[in-house]
Formats: structure tokens, C-alpha cells, sequence
């Protein structure tokens, strides 16, 4: 090594200098996350939340949200499931994952610094039986969400919790959606139920709340797509998952930018969307799907989309035991969390 370059890096990164951080971006993260001592806050430590966001104790007979920008909920309900049930323990499966931020380095953000977000725990259901009843109780606890001019990102639950959460995002409007998933949920009744995780889109198209011409469905594969003709029927757009791979990551997020266009948008993140290789805890797994960079990318490439919601759902902690689902959960939480602080539509306060 030369010798004056040798000397000059001594002096910059050494002695008095060796804890000093230089450049402006990662020396302002440095100085929300470390104390003066240099010091900060194990991971883990402490009652586990979602993404180490401070916990919220919510009163839902009469919840306060006003210095929020965003919620993260738990929706611990798999009533839904048509294959392996178990995805009602995915919200505390993902609350354990620690080290998953908080700097977003592609992004260049930290949503917990740049917005105001806590987990507010989880939605409160009066019976643990009732399909119907407890998507009135989703319903009710997003809509009380909303109403606050709050962002809500929920973690499930199986997929069946998007109709609700979206009957309170397009009561007004129907909204946009980009959807990541295995399959199109947009099947008909299964089991004489209109309400199960296979068809909550379909459901969400025909009650007025989801404009079918402003959703796209990313990474669709496996033995199903004959339960799928509704998404061609009414508009909506079709990635397979075969087709990622020719067309890029970065293509895929471009078409799904220019399928919703400027207006709302919905984000829903299956995590059977995800290969069983990286994600195998989960209701219905499929093969050949995204891998967990390929999905990073194809969110990561949606900054500055106005998204007024997201979920992330169908993890099942109990079919992997390395805890690789909940963490590939996790992450892409925190990828939606970060989008968010990039998305018109959500509230910054002081």
C-alpha cells in the first residue's frame, strides 16, 4: 500500500477519528440509532413489535391515531385457508424477526425516523370461528385506521383479510392494487364460501371496491390457473412467474407503474409468492417462484407509487422450523414500510 495513502487513512479513520462517520446520509442514521456513548439498542432485547416499531395499545372502542402516518396490525385469523391452515400465528412468527432494518440502503431511507409508525397490535375479533364475522371485524378496526387519515399495513392472517382492509380503502373509490402472489385469488366459491384466501379479489372487483383495470398480479404460477379466468375477464394484468426471468425485475415494476397509473394503490405481498426454497412456512406452497432478492427488486423499483395501504400474509412459522418465512416476511414488510415513505398519499406530521 502507498504509503501517504496508508498515513491519510490513519488519520481520518483512527485515533480520535475512528468513530467518526463522514458521509452526511449514513452519518444522520448514525445519530438517530446510537446514543453519545456509541452505543444502541440490542435486537434482541425487549417486547418484540413489528420491525422493532414502537408498540401502540390501542383502545378500539374509541382509538387515537392522529400522530401516526402509518399502523402497522396484526391480523391473526386463517379462517380462510383452503390447504394448510396455521397462518393465524404469522403475525407473532413476524414480530420475533429481528435485524431487519431499520436503514433501507437502496431506498435510502429509515422509515422509522422518516415517518411516525407504531405497531398498535392486533385486530380485535369477538369469535375465533366466524369467517364473516371476523372480516366485519377487520372492516371495522382498518376503517377506524383510515378515517384518522392513517396508512395501514397489516400483517396476516391469510389472504382472505384484503377484502375487508380494501372494503375500507375504496368506500369512497375503488382503488389500484399490485399484487405479488403464487396465485390470482380471484377464484368462485370454494366450499359453498364466496369468503375464502382463493378468491378475495374477485369479491373486492364485484362490491365496487378494487378497479380491475388498475391491478396487476406479479409472480402467478402452479396447478391453479384454471380458477383464474376472472382476472383476464375483467382487466386485470398477468405476470407468471415464468415470464420474470425474460422480462427482468426491472420490466415487471415498470409494467406495474404503468398498469395503476398516478391514482391510489393497494400493495398485497404473498409469501407463497416467494419459492418454497426461501419460503417454505406457508399455507400453499408452490415451486418456481421469486427468490427473495428478485422480490426485493421488483418492490424496491416501485418507489414514489401512492400507495394508501399494504399487507404482507400466509406466513406459517410452524412448517419451518429455520424461521427463514418469517424473516422473508419481515423484510418485505419493511420494503412496503419504506415505499410508504415515498408515497403521496401518506401523512407526514411534524
Amino acid at each position: 500500500m502507498d504509503k501517504a495513502k496508508l498515513e491519510a487513512l490513519r488519520a481520518k479513520f483512527s485515533g480520535e477519528n475512528e468513530s467518526t462517520i463522514y458521509t452526511p446520509l449514513y452519518k444522520s442514521i448514525v445519530e438517530k440509532l446510537f446514543d453519545p456513548n456509541g452505543t444502541r439498542v440490542a435486537p434482541y432485547a425487549g417486547v418484540p413489535t413489528f420491525l422493532d416499531m414502537p408498540y401502540r395499545q390501542t383502545n378500539w372502542q374509541a382509538p387515537d391515531f392522529s400522530d401516526l402516518d402509518v399502523a402497522i396490525v396484526g391480523v391473526p385469523m386463517d379462517l380462510g385457508i383452503t390447504n394448510r391452515n396455521g397462518c393465524r400465528f404469522g403475525p407473532r412468527a413476524v414480530r420475533t424477526i429481528e435485524r431487519v432494518g431499520p436503514f433501507n440502503h437502496v431506498l435510502e431511507c429509515m422509515p422509522g425516523a422518516d415517518l411516525r409508525v407504531a405497531d398498535i397490535g392486533d385486530v380485535p375479533f369477538r369469535s375465533r370461528f366466524n369467517l364473516d364475522q371476523s372480516h366485519q371485524d377487520i372492516e371495522a378496526a382498518t376503517s377506524k385506521i383510515v378515517d384518522a387519515g392513517v396508512t395501514p399495513l397489516s400483517v396476516g392472517g391469510d389472504h382472505s383479510i384484503s377484502l375487508p382492509i380494501l372494503r375500507a380503502l375504496g368506500k369512497q373509490r375503488p382503488v389500484g392494487m399490485i399484487h405479488i402472489d403464487a396465485h390470482c385469488d380471484t377464484s368462485g366459491p370454494f366450499d359453498g364460501s364466496r369468503f375464502h384466501h382463493g378468491g378475495p379479489f374477485r369479491q373486492a372487483v364485484l362490491e365496487g371496491v378494487l378497479d380491475p383495470d388498475r391491478t396487476i398480479q406479479i409472480g402467478i404460477r402452479g396447478s391453479s390457473d384454471y380458477l383464474w379466468e376472472f382476472s383476464a375477464e375483467s382487466g386485470m394484468a398477468v405476470v407468471h412467474a415464468e415470464e420474470i426471468s425474460a422480462l427482468g425485475c426491472e420490466r415487471v415494476a415498470e409494467m406495474a407503474r404503468e398498469k395503476v397509473g398516478d391514482g391510489p394503490v393497494y400493495l398485497s405481498f404473498d409469501i407463497d409468492s416467494i419459492d418454497p426454497a426461501f419460503a417454505p412456512g406457508t399455507g400453499t406452497p408452490e415451486i418456481g417462484g421469486l427468490t427473495t432478492r428478485e422480490a426485493q427488486e421488483i418492490l424496491r423499483a416501485l418507489k414514489g407509487v401512492d400507495l394508501i395501504g399494504g399487507d404482507m400474509v400466509e406466513v406459517a412459522p410452524q412448517y419451518d422450523a429455520t424461521t427463514n418465512t418469517a424473516h422473508a416476511g419481515a423484510q418485505m414488510l419493511f420494503e412496503i414500510l419504506s415505499l410508504m415513505v415515498f408515497s403521496p398519499s401518506v401523512r407526514r406530521g411534524a
